[in-house]
């Protein structure tokens, strides 16, 4: 019998209409679109269903908008398939915000709580940098070593010591740098220069995941501090250390700590396949996150859950 790991998708997954025919379709869904909406006094779920793709892609609408779209398809599944993650999981892991989706989905957040901490962290990891400031790139066809390498390099400019560092080793020879613009420039011309397959900027609106994000940790771990917070029915896999975690005061511990440090995802890959872990289960918007697990852990299973299709699919499948 397959051991499952349920994976809960980041930012750069949105897109307008997302949940849509989920909300359509199956009460469970809209329920939670409704709440979301409900907390932040914001109709958030037409943004999602309708867009304008540019207020979307915000990041304070676009974490909150992912979290609610992944526990929108894992309610479908609890109440139309009777798949439940306390059932089914071994373990929970999430891409960055998708931690916090992974800690609502295991238990540990409130639905309501999760969604105010996002538009909290969005927020305060756009304010962090002031825009232009900052800059994220991606590195393709590179191994950790190299890119941090890079990084070290590019962080001495003309005018000193400037921010620069991996802020996700995605795995597959994907990995993100993230710091000052000016550094990430010149990592991308250093990467070029070293025969670096592909190295271009992203389309992010601050650097995430590196030291100038320092005041939005600051802001989570104020925020944190204010909610209730629940041991997870099954492990969470961690971003900071790709190790398991259970215990709440250690939770929050290392989702202040994310907001700075990198994301290892290609680590928390293999964490979870030297658990035992022989399927992974990616449950919200887009198919970045199994696509990655295919790359990473060529052996295990991988799908991808944020349709009505998909959800009477995985249900026959895991069911």
């Amino acid at each position: 019998m397959a051991v499952n790991a349920f994976i809960f998708p980041g930012q750069g997954s949105q897109v307008v209409g997302m949940g849509r025919d989920l909300a359509a379709a199956f009460a469970p869904a809209r329920e939670v679109f409704e709440e979301v909406d409900e907390v932040l006094k914001q109709k958030l779920s037409r943004l999602m269903f309708e867009g304008p793709a540019e207020e979307l892609t915000l990041t304070e609408n676009a974490q909150p908008a992912l979290m609610a779209m992944s526990i929108a398809v894992l309610r479908c599944l609890e109440k139309e398939a009777g798949i439940r993650i306390a059932d089914r999981a071994a373990v929970v892991a999430g891409h960055s915000l998708g931690e916090y989706s992974a800690l609502a989905a295991a238990g540990t957040f409130a639905l309501a709580d999760a969604a105010r901490l996002l538009r909290i962290r969005g927020n305060a990891m756009q304010k962090a940098v002031p825009p232009g400031l900052g800059a994220m790139a991606a590195l393709l066809g590179v191994e950790l070593d190299a890119a941090e390498s890079i990084c070290t390099e590019a962080a001495e400019g003309p005018d000193g010591h400037e921010v620069v560092s991996v802020a996700n080793d995605n795995g597959g020879g994907q990995v993100v740098i993230s710091g000052t613009a000016t550094a990430v420039d010149r990592a991308i011309e250093i990467a070029r220069g070293r025969g670096v397959k592909r190295a271009l900027k992203l389309p992010v609106s601050a650097p995430f995941h590196c030291a100038l994000m320092a005041p939005a940790a600051e802001a989570m771990r104020e925020a944190l501090a204010g909610v209730a917070v629940n041991a997870p029915v099954v492990p969470l896999i961690a971003n900071v250390t790709a190790a398991k975690v259970t215990d709440p005061a250690d939770i929050v511990a290392k989702l202040v700590e994310q907001v700075t440090a990198p994301v290892r995802w290609r680590e928390s890959v293999a964490t979870m396949t030297a658990l035992g872990v022989t399927r992974f289960i990616e449950l919200g918007a887009g198919k970045v996150l199994s696509g990655l697990a295919r790359r990473i852990a060529p052996d295990a299973e991988a799908l991808s859950c944020g349709t009505p299709a998909e959800l009477e699919e995985l249900a026959k499948h895991v069911g």
